[in-house]
């Protein structure tokens, strides 16, 4: 591992984690707007969702593309999910219909796996395990600021222009991003052993019992979120009336819940140990999911119990990514793609299942999501690192 100057290294943590605003916030506009964007395009919500299935089953094949990173450096690896992700929204930017708009979340969210496997192996390369987690945590906080600052401007683009604006406005932005990144990072190409042993090292990734037992953490985190954040705007738009602008605001509370949950992962991660930190993020998160009959009643209640949602959440997913980091650390790009990959899934699976569970009341969406955070905490469990941290 070669440690940069702290100076450069927050330098290109900051250009990589505006990149990663801006690549966030058309994989998290749709949520939103789900229902705006199916009413756009004249088809049913099951669609939309359906799309974002099919998209994040699809954008599973990053680790098969990871050996960009390995065999032509991490900048490389980062520059290929960037050109994937801008094909996709400039392809419904021009031919605006419901193909192009699968095509655009499908490539988005591939590019985006891309990019995101490429940064954390750099973020491994230079930066040790007892600091990772702060730095991984700050390359995260874009997640959520791409609900507080980018979400409400999204609405403001669709109610002033039409539903497909944000995708051009998005893909200006992304170009611009790229351009910095080829004249500011560095290409640092790993030693020929590395890329070498990529495809042996999925091999042993998917052999190792810790590391398949990580991507199920991951997975069943993420599926138990998804089973909520797929419909939520449905929800509150079928419970309070919320039209667009307001949808834009509820999605700025979430941001701010997320961008809580990173500070406090930020602090708590390396001081109090990723596995703890996840343990008491799932029981705190299972404990909110209880409040629903109570909290999800008015308006009001019905926010704050998102607050509460997507706050735990965040710890309890940022919170793994250091620890995945250093399941496998001889095959550190790998590991990082396939757990990517089992995120990628557990949305899917979540996309599947929300709108089923939602026909039979919001209530069931966030009973499913008990029984995943439940099951997250045994994979936990069976999940030990080389060293102690």
């Amino acid at each position: 591992m070669t440690e940069l100057p702290r100076i450069k290294l927050n330098l290109n943590v900051g250009l990589i984690s505006l990149t990663r605003l801006f690549i966030n916030t058309s994989v998290r506009m749709v949520y939103p707007f789900l229902a705006i964007f199916a009413a756009s395009l004249n088809v049913d919500v099951s669609m939309i969702s359906l799309a974002l299935a099919v998209s994040m089953v699809a954008s599973a094949v990053g680790p098969f593309l990871a050996p960009v990173a390995d065999q032509r450096g991490r900048k490389t690896g980062m520059l290929v999910g960037l050109g994937i992700y801008l094909v996709g929204v400039l392809l419904v930017g021009l031919l605006p219909n419901y193909t192009t708009f699968l095509l655009a979340i499908l490539l988005g969210n591939l590019g985006n796996n891309v990019f995101a496997s490429a940064l954390q192996a750099y973020l491994g390369d230079h930066v040790p395990y007892q600091k990772r987690g702060l730095y991984l945590t700050i390359t995260e906080i874009p997640w959520a600021l791409a609900f507080i600052l980018m979400i409400p401007l999204v609405g403001l683009i669709i109610s002033h222009m039409t539903w497909y604006a944000p995708f051009w406005f998005l893909s200006g932005l992304v170009a611009i991003m790229i351009l910095l990144i080829v004249l500011f990072i560095p290409n640092e190409t790993p030693p020929p052993s590395e890329a070498a042993a990529l495809f042996a090292d999925i091999k042993k990734v998917l052999t190792y019992k810790p590391a398949l037992f990580g991507m199920a953490l991951g997975l069943l985190i993420v599926g138990g979120n998804e089973v909520v954040n797929v419909v939520f705007g449905v929800w509150i738009q079928d419970s309070f009336g919320l039209q667009i602008a307001a949808l834009g605001a509820a999605s700025a509370i979430i941001g701010f819940s997320e961008l809580a949950g990173e500070g406090i992962t930020a602090f708590l991660a390396d001081r109090l140990g990723k596995e703890k930190t996840i343990t008491l993020a799932l029981i705190l998160s299972s404990l909110f999911v209880l409040t629903l009959p109570w909290l999800g009643r008015q308006e009001v209640g019905a926010l704050i119990w998102l607050f509460l949602f997507y706050f735990t959440f965040e710890i309890a997913i940022v919170s793994t990514l250091p620890l995945m980091t250093e399941v496998v650390p001889n095959a550190r790009a790998t590991m990082m793609a396939l757990f990517i990959a089992a995120l990628s899934l557990g949305r899917a699976v979540g996309d599947v299942v929300a709108p089923q569970l939602y026909k039979g009341g919001f209530w069931l969406n966030a009973g499913a999501c008990l029984l995943f955070n439940l099951l997250a905490w045994l994979a936990l469990t069976h999940i030990k690192l080389p060293a102690k941290e």
